[in-house]
């Protein structure tokens, strides 16, 4: 699968706007980029290694949240994005 990386993320990832790794889950993939990418980890997983909160992932522009979360099938040619949450705004 390839997976896209984030702007904010890319300085842990080779400052490479992609890349591809193996896995049939979206966990294996994930868990083989950052076996990869060490650095990546600590801003995709909690430490009780569960994606974090405002970590959203698209498999070929599906979120897993309404699939099978981390554990969406995925095959060879689809495509992942990694989306991180963006929380701000003026406070009335």
């Amino acid at each position: 699968m390839k997976i896209h990386i984030p702007t904010p993320l890319r300085q842990y990832a080779e400052r490479k706007a992609s890349l591809d790794v193996s896995g049939k889950t979206i966990a294996e993939g994930l868990r083989n980029l950052t076996d990869e990418h060490p650095d990546l980890k600590k801003h995709l997983f909690t430490e009780e290694g569960k994606l974090r909160a405002f970590v959203n992932v698209y498999v070929n522009d599906e979120d897993i949240r309404y699939l099978k979360n981390v554990e969406t099938a995925v095959k060879e040619g689809d495509e992942v994005s990694i989306v991180p949450s963006i929380a701000g705004g003026l406070n009335l």
